[in-house]
């Protein structure tokens, strides 16, 4: 079925299914570990910013990275690396001789390796299946990670309720074992252009930014990922405080409201997988925004639990509905030399911007309450595709007008190659 005829596709697949249950597992004990070493909720969201603010910081560097060398040897490096914050914590939990410090060197050296991974993970995916398979394989990878949203926080719930967060790590740090297996067992990779080109790093980081800019499709699909992650997608902020103080369902009920969420994304990445054709459509995608925000502003003023979590169902189908697509259309596009540095990009709209969301949506609701909070956020994030749709109306045009975007791209790539 679509990515999974190519060999090394169904490797890495595999691999990713491994080692992302490992990482959620990790998702849960490391803020946990940091609550019971502070009992604040401030510093366990330092734990959390910690994490992703080197993506925000340092995206692109990774994107040249990922451009300069070979992918497969950049996700080796950083998915080996990765055993080592893990493995650690797990020795000074396991020994009593954890710190919170600790906590937060674990977390940026986590976030550190991962503006490596980002943009090399990203860009691989096209080397393994080509740009015929990419919708496919993207949508699958949709699945693995919120399929693993839910396997690997229950797994690591009734490990800590048992036995404590120490073995969470060790799982985390052995998975890494998977990726590492699946990406040597590798073979016969296409050798896409890479760049060599003898310029200074700054100007091979400004590359990324000035094609993104001069791209309208791309720049405006950075841009409406960034906003959405920025005011729309704060749901572990938000959502705990609608389960206690709005629907008032307690952590039963939060558990659930969640679980709805990765359902519904689970079933739209599902339903990409199997008819990938949909997330070729920009239509499609422009409605998928369209119904994400409408999700999101009937969540905020529900207040009976079974609508919340049917209009939280909707909004995870529709979220990664359109991020697929984006990702699919961003990666069609962008020329081979420059795919590491704008997926570069995209991780820095999609992950890196998100502690920036969380703690403006964290404000709201702390000045106006959860509700206004959400709605907020949806009515700009709404708005903001309204002027994109308006003013950039390609960007959510004909499938063909991106068929022709694209390949005037590579034909550009292709003479720029020929000159050099």
């Amino acid at each position: 079925m679509g990515a999974l005829r190519h060999r090394n596709y169904r490797l890495f697949f595999i691999g990713q299914i491994i080692s992302t249950v490992g990482t959620w597992m990790q998702s849960v004990a490391m803020p946990w570990l940091a609550l019971q070493l502070t009992h604040s909720g401030l510093l366990v969201g330092l734990v959390l910013a910690a994490q992703f603010t080197p993506v925000l910081l340092g995206g692109q560097f990774g994107g040249v990275i990922a451009d300069r060398y070979r992918k497969r040897s950049v996700l080796l490096a950083t998915q080996s690396l990765f055993m080592v914050p893990s493995f650690t914590l797990f020795v000074v939990s396991a020994s009593g001789h954890a710190h919170y410090w600790m906590v937060v060197i674990a977390a940026l050296a986590v976030g550190t390796i991962n503006l490596f991974d980002v943009p090399a993970r990203q860009a691989f995916i096209v080397e393994m299946v080509g740009k015929q398979d990419l919708m496919n394989a993207i949508a699958l990878n949709s699945s693995v990670f919120n399929g693993a949203a839910v396997v690997g926080p229950s797994v690591a719930g009734v490990l800590i309720a048992v036995v404590g967060v120490p073995l969470c790590f060790l799982a985390n740090s052995l998975s890494y074992l998977g990726a590492v297996a699946a990406l040597l067992l590798m073979r016969d990779l296409p050798a896409l252009a890479r760049d060599h080109a003898d310029q200074p790093w700054l100007a091979r980081l400004l590359q990324g930014i000035s094609y993104a800019r001069r791209e309208p499709v791309v720049g405006m699909l950075l841009l409406l990922v960034a906003v959405f992650s920025l005011f729309a997608m704060n749901r572990l902020t938000l959502i705990p405080l609608f389960a206690d103080q709005v629907l008032y369902v307690g952590a039963q009920g939060f558990g659930f409201l969640v679980g709805a969420m990765g359902l519904g994304a689970m079933t739209g990445a599902l339903m990409l997988a199997f008819f990938p054709q949909l997330g070729a459509d920009p239509r499609r995608q422009l409605w998928m925004a369209a119904i994400w925000v409408a999700a999101l502003l009937e969540f905020s003023i529900s207040r009976v639990f079974l609508i919340s979590l049917v209009t939280l169902f909707v909004a995870g189908y529709a979220q990664i509905s359109f991020l697929a697509a984006t990702n699919n259309r961003i990666q069609t596009i962008a020329p081979d030399h420059l795919r590491g540095r704008v997926m570069g990009l995209y991780g820095q709209a999609l992950i890196g911007v998100g502690p920036l969301g969380a703690t403006q949506a964290g404000l709201l609701a702390t000045l106006f309450g959860a509700p206004w909070a959400m709605a907020i956020g949806a009515a700009v994030a709404g708005s903001v595709v309204l002027a994109v749709w308006l003013l950039r109306p390609a960007v959510f045009g004909h499938p063909s007008q991106t068929s022709s975007t694209a390949a005037t791209a590579s034909a550009g790539t292709s003479q720029r190659s020929a000159r050099t």
